[in-house]
Parts: C-alpha cells; sequence; structure tokens
C-alpha cells in the first residue's frame, strides 16, 4: 500500500471492498476492516516526512492541496476519505489511532470531535493571524479553512427575484416551488441552527413548517441536484451553497451541469437578524497526533496565501484568509453580508435543529 513520494488515499468503500476478497467473510466487515483502515495508515505514521489526515472532504476537491504541500516541503499526506464515522473512529481508536489531523465538510464535526477531547490546541501565529476569530474555536481546537454561504438557485425564467431572505422562504407564496436536500443534511442543520442562535426555537420551529408547506416535492439529493430540479421545471427556488455554482459551470465531463447553472441565478439570502447564514470546512489536530510537527506544517500550509489561493481557484470557495482575494467567477455572484457570530455557537444548536427536523417531519 505505501509508494513513496506520492500521496496515498484510501476510501471506505475501497477498504472494504478489499477486506471482502481477502479476508474471511465473518471478519470482513468487523475486526478485518479495522484492521486495514487503521494498519493502511498506521505502518508509516511513526516515519518521518509523514502525515495522516481522516477526511470527510471528496478526494478532487483536497488532493491538490495536499499534492502541493508534498513538492514545497517533501512530507508525504496519506489520507482516508468517508463520507461519515470518522469522528466515531478517532474516538474508538483512542491513542492508537494513526490519524495527525481531522478535515472536516462542515463545522459540526469539528465541534463534535473537540468535545469529545478528540483534539489538541494550536497556537502557531501562522494560523492565528490567518483565521478570523470567529472561524475558529475560542481554544485554538480547531480552525476553519474555507467558507461557504447557504443561498438561494432561483429560476431565470421563473423567479427573476434580486432579493430575499430566510424567513420569506416560509411565506405562502412560495407553496409549492421550493426544492432542497434532506433537512438533516449538516448544510441545511447548520442554517436551521443559525436560526434558532438568533431567533430561538419557537420561531424556528413556525418557520420549518411554513418551508415545509412550500416545498414543491419531498427533500432529497444533493445541491447539484437542486439546481436540476429548478432546470427541469419542479420548482422555482432551490437552497444550496455557493461553490456547487461553480462547480457545475466548469465541468467539461457532465456538460449537462453547465445547463442546469445556467438555468438559476444566485441569490444571498439575509436576516433581519443576521445577515447571510456562512458554514465552514475545517481542520484539527487530533488528541494523539504521532506525527504532530508535520500536522502543524500541514495546517500552517493549509491557512497560508498559496493554499487559500488554490481553495479560491479550484473549488469555488471563499477563503478564510481575508487577505485572499475569491476567485473572478464568485466575485461575478455579487457581494453579502456573512453572519458575524462565531460559527461555534450555531454549531452547539445543531443537535435542537435536527429535533425540530424530526418534529414538523421535514424530510416526510
Amino acid at each position: 500500500l505505501a509508494h513513496p513520494g506520492r500521496i496515498e488515499t484510501f476510501t471506505v468503500q475501497a477498504l472494504k471492498r478489499f477486506s471482502r476478497m481477502f479476508l474471511p467473510r465473518r471478519t470482513a466487515l468487523g475486526f478485518g476492516f479495522s484492521f486495514l483502515l487503521a494498519g493502511a495508515a498506521a505502518g508509516p505514521a511513526l516515519a518521518d516526512g509523514v502525515v495522516n489526515v481522516y477526511t470527510y472532504r471528496q478526494p478532487s476537491l483536497i488532493n491538490p492541496l495536499f499534492e502541493a504541500f508534498t513538492k514545497k516541503t517533501g512530507i508525504e499526506v496519506r489520507a482516508v476519505f468517508a463520507d461519515n464515522g470518522l469522528v466515531e473512529r478517532l474516538a474508538q481508536e483512542g491513542r492508537n489511532s494513526p490519524a495527525d489531523l481531522l478535515i472536516t465538510a462542515d463545522v459540526g464535526r469539528l465541534v463534535e470531535a473537540a468535545s469529545r477531547g478528540l483534539a489538541q490546541p494550536v497556537t502557531s501565529p501562522a494560523i492565528l493571524d490567518k483565521v478570523p476569530a470567529n472561524l475558529r474555536d475560542k481554544d485554538n481546537l480547531w480552525f476553519g479553512l474555507t467558507m461557504r454561504a447557504r443561498v438561494v438557485y432561483a429560476s431565470v425564467e421563473r423567479a427573476p427575484i434580486t432579493a430575499i431572505t430566510y424567513e420569506e422562504l416560509a411565506d405562502p407564496k412560495w407553496k409549492g416551488k421550493i426544492c432542497m436536500r434532506p433537512g438533516n443534511h449538516p448544510y441545511n442543520l447548520g442554517l436551521i441552527a443559525a436560526m434558532i442562535a438568533h431567533k430561538g426555537e419557537d420561531a424556528t420551529r413556525e418557520w420549518l413548517k411554513g418551508l415545509k408547506a412550500n416545498l414543491a416535492v419531498k427533500p432529497s439529493g444533493n445541491d447539484r441536484s437542486q439546481a436540476k430540479s429548478v432546470f427541469a421545471g419542479e420548482c422555482d427556488l432551490a437552497l444550496a451553497n455557493t461553490y456547487y455554482m461553480g462547480k457545475m459551470l466548469t465541468n467539461d465531463q457532465e456538460p449537462e451541469q453547465k445547463e442546469w447553472a445556467k438555468s438559476v441565478k444566485i441569490v444571498f439570502p439575509s436576516s433581519p437578524d443576521f445577515g447571510t447564514h456562512v458554514n465552514i470546512s475545517g481542520v484539527l489536530l487530533t488528541a494523539n497526533a504521532p506525527n504532530k510537527d508535520n500536522a502543524v506544517r500541514l495546517m500552517e500550509y493549509l491557512a497560508s496565501d498559496e493554499a487559500q489561493a488554490l481553495y479560491a481557484n479550484g473549488n469555488f470557495e471563499y477563503p478564510v484568509n481575508p487577505k485572499v482575494p475569491a476567485a473572478d467567477i464568485v466575485k461575478s455572484w455579487g457581494a453579502f453580508t456573512p453572519d458575524t457570530l462565531n460559527v461555534a455557537e450555531v454549531a452547539k444548536h445543531e443537535p435542537a435543529a435536527a429535533k425540530l427536523v424530526d418534529e414538523v417531519g421535514f424530510n416526510d
């Protein structure tokens, strides 16, 4: 599994397939799978010039930065990719975990990991000077890497609006005209949690009821498929993250996605109470990082002007480093006023947000 000089990536799915092929059936999804996932990274974890990463980010979004870091420093990055379960794995592995860093696609998992004692503080000025205080943990247990806004994709033909508030999404005038992915997805939980943080649970419950009543179809799919639904005429408005628009507009492999993107316009919702909701991707140093120095160097690099520019131009996300400009295509979508409340204060309301989603039967 080890190939010096290049990034090693291991997906949970690939390791499951490996275990089914080469291990006895009764161990394939149990001990064997755990051994392979930990062992694949644990083997080289004690070697010089290595940093091991558990990440929820898609390989295509993060590998270019790992490659640039390795080219710059000679430190090899070995990553385990998964859609879920990495926080739990860190907790189960405890002191024996090979992971040095956890990189997530949302703040909620960072807060959860830190609250479970799975992180240690980092006080490097190279990070603290780059990441604004509202986008990092107050005790420096985790740091934002990129920022995205939760926006409305509005039909160019059927909803030529230029402004909207989050509150208006519950207005009956949009009945049967809104599409979105499930309410308990981390991106939507973040928005609902922001509503709770600023308006309280009672007001948010009523808002969710109104939003549910305005849905055109049962919540499903991902953010790109919401643009597809608008393109197909299933709805006039959709909730999605900003960076997916850039991904669709530049997708030469699936040109139909360009058509979906061209059928909608980004409108930045705002609330009179907090402006536009933003979420972050972020990173933490694990509590038992076996390659701590190398891990901190990777964290410093990810916060640097160079890496933030790579993020901005490759992923169409907003840099957390205020000195690094957004990509031109992102600038073309217009300006907005982001919520200035610390993202950790928003994230702590996500459990309550999940309960409200269930209470109102939002996904039914």
